[in-house]
């Protein structure tokens, strides 16, 4: 664990954050998309989940060694934290010039990455990236309570209250910047936002933030904040979720490849969040409305012969009909990529179909309507009487001494622990197959003479499109999601108390 973190810390980090993955020499790097070498990713695996390792390393061993590391994070994310207390995807040292340079470049020729087309100049709640960062920075104050973290907490704190609609959701990027059009698009970040947990991770930071330091202005935003899911829910016969709404509430689309529907997978993750938010308050109207949203994905469910690599839904409805939605992309690169909304799902794209489990979702909602209030509500961080200490762990959980995953006493633990421990190199790294890979910017004159890249399923990849791709025969190199799995079984492994 020593030496994979120096590793880390000293020859990985860029002025201690992180982005995803490395070639061995540093030549080239990728979060989401490739990277300059001054650019650190905020969003997992990135910067902010490794200071969530480096914490729970140190939790589990008290070593100095991990808190500083954490700390170094705790710099990075500082420094490029938006005035308004927010993050954008990433981070880069080189300056306000470079970021805007890496727009015009490689984010601009991302065929299918177009949140990168255009330079906002604000902060994202997309991804996780500002919440991950705001619950690492929570816990690393309340470590040794240092007001230097307190004053950047403080300000995503004010960032996810001021970007609040009075409604109660939130937009996807704030503040407010509505200057870009995609290809005649209208512009969808200023839209209440369901995409990729946005309300969801912002109710669960400002529950983890009053669990945390008891801060009662949280309480307005986090009650407005739960009451967007039941008001964004629709009516019957179609009571679901859409990925993001207009501020009257109609659902909306985004990117191109995001049409304006309901969306089953967004469903799904809203009904487990409103289970949560019954556990917080014990207040049953956060129960009253799944059965029918349960029932209307049973009724969603392709049929037996579609359901390919264990795919069960179409992840686009049509409102109003119940079609599912797919998409006929066309063009190669971002310069001609075009997404018609087609109804045949031959035509779709690689992410039309979603895997639910509805049967479990089901007996969970039983299983909880069938606890006492009490029972249900026994560690809700909103109504103890006392202060609920955070979790030790956030990225190792705390398995130690649970039957289910003791990686230092079962055979099979050992095994796997023996393993990662022969895997690191001897440089400190644990060689990891790259599996994606992107074609580097080049010109598009220059680009377009070139031939265009070969994927795993035989698309070519043409040389003017930036977005990454899954290749056969992968590079090996260093991935940050390597080091934090590993870790995290290898913290496991310790012996109580480190």
């Amino acid at each position: 664990m020593r030496r994979a973190t120096r590793f880390m810390t000293e020859r990985v980090a860029c002025e201690g954050g992180y982005v995803w993955s490395y070639l061995p020499d540093m030549s080239r790097r990728w979060g989401e998309m490739e990277a300059k070498p001054s650019m650190v990713w905020i969003q997992d695996p990135g910067t902010a989940a490794m200071g969530h390792l480096f914490l729970d390393a140190y939790h589990a061993t008290g070593e100095e060694l991990y808190h500083r590391a954490a700390q170094d994070v705790a710099g990075a994310l500082i420094w490029g934290q938006h005035p308004s207390g927010g993050w954008n995807y990433f981070i880069d040292f080189g300056g306000d010039s470079s970021a805007r340079d890496w727009y015009q470049t490689i984010g601009s020729h991302g065929m299918r990455l177009e949140e990168f087309r255009h330079y906002y100049g604000n902060a994202t709640f997309d991804d996780g990236g500002t919440v991950e960062s705001g619950k690492f920075l929570l816990r690393l104050y309340l470590e040794r309570k240092d007001p230097a973290y307190r004053a950047a907490l403080d300000k995503v704190v004010d960032f996810v209250i001021a970007a609040q609609y009075p409604i109660g959701g939130w937009p996807q990027r704030f503040p407010i910047n509505q200057e870009y059009s995609n290809r005649g698009l209208p512009d969808y970040t200023a839209n209440i936002t369901f995409n990729d947990e946005v309300a969801i991770n912002n109710t669960d930071f400002l529950a983890l933030i009053y669990q945390g330091l008891g801060t009662a202005r949280v309480l307005d935003p986090l009650r407005r904040g739960m009451g967007i899911f039941l008001l964004a829910q629709q009516g019957p016969p179609q009571p679901g979720w859409a990925l993001q709404y207009t501020t009257d509430l109609v659902p909306a689309g985004a990117r191109s490849s995001e049409p304006p529907s309901l969306a089953t997978h967004t469903t799904y993750a809203c009904i487990r969040q409103l289970m949560k938010f019954y556990r917080w308050t014990g207040d049953t109207k956060y129960l009253a409305r799944i059965p029918e949203a349960i029932a209307w994905l049973e009724t969603l469910e392709l049929p037996r012969a579609r359901q390919k690599n264990g795919f069960t839904h179409p992840t686009f409805i049509e409102v109003g009909t119940d079609r599912a939605l797919y998409l006929r992309g066309s063009g190669t690169w971002a310069g001609d990529m075009r997404n018609e909304i087609v109804h045949d799902p031959t035509d779709g794209v690689s992410w039309v179909n979603r895997k639910l489990d509805l049967p479990r979702l089901r007996a969970d909602y039983r299983t909880l309507l069938a606890l006492p209030k009490a029972e249900a509500t026994k560690e809700s961080p909103l109504l103890a009487r006392r202060r609920v200490p955070l979790p030790r762990y956030f990225v190792a959980e705390d398995v130690r001494g649970s039957d289910l995953n003791i990686a230092g006493t079962s055979r099979e633990g050992q095994d796997r622990t023996a393993r990662v421990v022969a895997d690191l190199n001897t440089d400190g790294y644990w060689p990891t197959p790259l599996r994606a890979t992107s074609n580097p910017y080049r010109p598009d004159a220059a680009a377009a003479r070139l031939p265009a890249s070969r994927t795993v399923d035989g698309r070519r990849i043409d040389a003017r499109d930036t977005s990454p791709f899954i290749v056969d025969y992968p590079v090996i190199g260093i991935s940050t999601g390597t080091y934090i799995n590993n870790m995290s079984l290898l913290i496991r492994a310790l012996p109580r108390g480190g």
